[in-house]
């Protein structure tokens, strides 16, 4: 498991070189934190624990690829689900703020926990559904939650400079009545890895 980890860790520095010993040190601390919490509260699929930093630790850390939160700014994560993107984005970006929302309390509470054992003080997890906060955020970031359409819904009272979704597969059907600029980053220019072959980066401004 520690030499898998190292392997896996040096793979991370290899797409993001800048990590400080301390970020890494909190990264490495990831896995056998959801490998606890998983066995209490289901928040990932046992596959997805064994391919856990390449599907979820750098799958989130992409966002980090293209685009660079500021200090002090706030990120609302919508339907974080046990974390993801933000946790991971949190320890990326240490002087941002970051706002997790999920309406399944039991997820909230594994966010809680990580957070809290990995001291980030930039984090708040919040039992909510995402249209019921009302607060102006500088972005939401989203994986794989709902449709580009509700997403913007979503998040009109929120008035963010952009809509950042991690998202797969044939987007087309989606995007076919929206009215907004969409970008599109595809995660295979971005990472070598398999998995990353059909990921997607969607920017909505």
């Amino acid at each position: 498991m520690t030499l898998l980890k190292n392997k896996i860790l040096d793979i991370i520095q290899k797409y993001f070189s800048d990590l400080s010993v301390e970020q890494l040190k909190q990264l490495e601390q990831l896995l056998p934190l959801y490998t606890e919490w998983n066995e209490k509260i289901n928040v990932i699929s046992r596959k997805d624990v064994e391919n856990f930093y390449e599907r979820h630790v750098m799958h989130s850390l992409s966002i980090a690829k293209v685009i660079t939160f500021q200090k002090g700014e706030t990120i609302l994560d919508i339907g974080t689900g046990g974390g993801f993107p933000g946790i991971p984005l949190a320890i990326f970006f240490p002087e941002t703020n970051f706002i997790l929302t999920d309406s399944i309390a039991k997820k909230i509470t594994v966010v809680k926990e990580v957070a809290g054992a990995l001291q980030l003080k930039n984090v708040t997890a919040v039992v909510e559904r995402a249209e019921n906060i009302r607060d102006d955020m500088d972005y939401v970031v989203t994986r794989a939650v709902a449709k580009m359409s509700d997403l913007i819904f979503w998040s009109k009272n929120k008035h963010p400079k952009k809509i950042i979704a991690l998202k797969g597969g044939d987007l087309k059907e989606e995007f076919q009545h929206i009215r907004k600029n969409i970008r599109i980053v595809e995660l295979k220019e971005l990472f070598d890895e398999e998995f990353f072959e059909t990921k997607k980066i969607v920017i909505c401004s």
